[in-house]
This record gives C-alpha cells, sequence and structure tokens, in this order.
C-alpha cells in the first residue's frame, strides 16, 4: 500500500476514484493534453491507470487542491532493478517548483524506503520545461530515444531518458 508522502509544498497521496473528475479535466488541458493523450475518454484513461497494478497513481496536492498526478513503477529483475517516475501537472501550477518539489520527493520515497539505486523519467526531447524541472530534481541526462513515441499529429518524436543514482541524490 502506497503511503502518504510531504514535500516541502506538496502533498503526494494515493490517488482515489474521487480524483478522477479533477485529474481527466487536468488532463484534457491542451498542454498537458499534447504530451499525456489517453484518446476521446479521459476519466476512462484515469481510471486505468489508478487499476493499474504495475504503477502506483498518486495525486499531487497544493493548497488543499489537486494540481496533478505522480506515477511510479519498477523493474523488478534483480539485474536491471529500477524505478521509473512520470507525472502531469495543471498548467496553472507551472513554474512555481511544485513539479520538482514531488519529483524529489517520490525520488527520495523509492530510494529510503523501496532500497532502489537508480530512478529513470522520459520526458519528450522538446519538452525543455520539464527537462528543467527534472534536471533541478537532480536528473541527468543519458541519451535520446530516437522515434520514442507517436505524438497527437501521428508522427514520431524522440524521447530523452534520464536517470539519477542514490548516491547522487540531493533531496
Amino acid at each position: 500500500m502506497q503511503k502518504t508522502l510531504y514535500g516541502a509544498a506538496v502533498t503526494l497521496r494515493p490517488a482515489t476514484t474521487a480524483d478522477i473528475p479533477a485529474l481527466a479535466a487536468i488532463r484534457s488541458k491542451p498542454e498537458v493534453y499534447r504530451r499525456w493523450r489517453g484518446g476521446d475518454d479521459l476519466a476512462a484513461a484515469v481510471a486505468g491507470d489508478l487499476a493499474d497494478a504495475d504503477m502506483s497513481t498518486l495525486a499531487i496536492e497544493h493548497g488543499g487542491r489537486v494540481v496533478g498526478a505522480i506515477q511510479w513503477g519498477a523493474e523488478s529483475e534483480p539485474d536491471y532493478r529500477h524505478a521509473n517516475i512520470d507525472l502531469y501537472l495543471d498548467p496553472s501550477a507551472h513554474g512555481r517548483g511544485l513539479g520538482t518539489d514531488a519529483v524529489r520527493t517520490l525520488a527520495r520515497h523509492l530510494i529510503t524506503d523501496h532500497g532502489h539505486h537508480r530512478i529513470v523519467i522520459d520526458p519528450a526531447a522538446d519538452n525543455a520545461a520539464a527537462i528543467r524541472c527534472y534536471t533541478k530534481a537532480g536528473f541527468r541526462p543519458v541519451g535520446v530515444m530516437r522515434q520514442y513515441e507517436r505524438g497527437a499529429d501521428g508522427t514520431w518524436r524522440d524521447g530523452l531518458l534520464m536517470d539519477l543514482l542514490a548516491e547522487e541524490f540531493e533531496g
């Protein structure tokens, strides 16, 4: 069971079905939708995320309201064990350090409570704001994954693989 985590400015708590309308509304915003599509039924997409047994989805709260979601999963094969993170944030919450705080808070939990030595994140290579956020949280670029994901327009776009090693984390 995922526990509630507290950052400097955000609270990360297990997302519930009661969060589906707020998270679907955030994912419907053009700035988020172009990165986090999910089809025409975003409520069903969010519900699917919550039901995914291989991923933990946490609601990101700030000032008493849900401003986004952060997810994590793990590769359990002992020789390749690591965790991965993904998130989206309401555009009204951008530029205030909330994303960086959420990533740092979750990274601390994954390193301290789950014993992960490496965490990866993979923003679109053209998503400068996300890359800045993850860099501030301590992630470093590893390399470009060419034609990594299909965009909303059907074309393939590059992704940037970034990672954070436990011994480099300053959280």
